[in-house]
């Protein structure tokens, strides 16, 4: 039977969203690619109840999560109607929908029709009966604005979400989606965007326009889908996202440019005390003004190692000037 670490909440800060009541661990489990049915139960298991020991009560997940689509959340549905079952009141669990999960003109993109129906399976899948963060997973270039919004404020309302959030959105539409939502009394608590060291789009807009609208940012794939570790440093391996067929990360963008660069990134880390990984990390949070990274894991050793990120996530002017020199080229690099 599972006990969590009754010195859990010592190993963590935790971030104010916004302008809510709402606070998210500075790091938080997102569920993407390594908690389907195509992984073994029991690694799922291990690495999400060790991560909540450590700390991470936020785990983040989406409809096409898997692989196969809907299988993080069936995994992670197991997992909280058991040894997290007592923990449930301590725990944020997110989720999103947008993205293609079934045939039809409903199975995708964000209509009411959409986005309810896809609450609904959720729900059954997680065997829950509300999330606490429902998204809109990317903008719909055809629904009006309005008719997502009105789908996520009908989350709220019917109590299958308590907050809700965008994920993907431009500043532009950010700005009108918080506004819509007001408008509805409903509050827009968080935005998910891509944010790394070679990914820095959200500073040109996006992070004003949240504290404009008092929403919060948890940002994915802080890591370059692993390129801001140790992994490539001496070539692409066979089982990781680069290598293998199928997987997010190609081997293109795995370029000479950027191993040179991570190598001179990982030799501050190390004069820093931390994994290349873990400096990645503090370095998406340094100002504040990101409520929280999700990290991924195939293994439970990587959760442990990202975990060590929070013991250091002050930087000293010198230090972040030798990193912006390294990453001057890149600064308009997007997913």
């Amino acid at each position: 039977m599972y006990i969590a670490d009754n010195n859990r909440y010592e190993k963590m800060p935790y971030r104010r969203a916004g302008k809510s009541g709402v606070k998210l661990p500075a790091l938080s489990l997102g569920m993407w690619q390594n908690f389907g049915d195509m992984k073994p139960f029991d690694d799922s298991r291990r690495m999400l109840l060790r991560a909540f020991d450590l700390g991470i009560n936020h785990f983040d997940l989406a409809n096409n999560y898997g692989p196969s689509p809907g299988s993080a959340e069936e995994t992670f549905g197991r997992v909280i109607s058991t040894d997290l079952k007592p923990y449930r009141d301590e725990l944020l669990i997110s989720t999103k929908a947008g993205h293609y999960m079934w045939p039809g003109p409903y199975g995708e993109w964000g209509s009411k029709k959409s986005l309810v129906a896809s609450l609904d399976q959720i729900l059954r899948r997680m065997k829950l009966d509300y999330v606490d963060i429902f998204y809109s997973h990317r903008p719909d270039p055809i629904t009006p604005l309005e008719e997502t919004m009105d789908a996520l404020a009908t989350a709220v309302r019917s109590g299958k979400a308590l907050y809700v959030g965008i994920s993907a959105y431009n500043p532009e539409m950010t700005a009108r989606a918080a506004d819509i939502l007001g408008g509805m009394g409903i509050h827009c608590l968080m935005h998910q965007p891509s944010y790394s060291m070679f990914n820095r789009w959200i500073e040109d807009g996006l992070l004003d326009v949240l504290e404009q609208k008092g929403v919060g940012s948890i940002v994915y794939c802080p890591l370059q889908q692993g390129l801001l570790s140790s992994r490539y440093l001496d070539g692409i391996p066979a089982d990781s996202r680069a290598g293998r067929p199928g997987g997010f990360l190609f081997p293109k963008d795995v370029t000479p440019e950027k191993i040179e660069k991570v190598k001179t990134l990982s030799q501050i880390a190390k004069e820093r005390g931390q994994t290349m990984a873990q400096m990645a990390l503090a370095w998406v949070l340094r100002t504040g003004r990101v409520t929280s990274a999700i990290i991924g894991a195939s293994r439970l050793e990587q959760i442990e190692e990202n975990i060590g990120a929070v013991k250091n996530l002050e930087f000293s002017g010198e230090e972040l000037e030798k990193i912006e020199a390294v990453l001057k080229d890149d600064s308009s690099i997007q997913d």
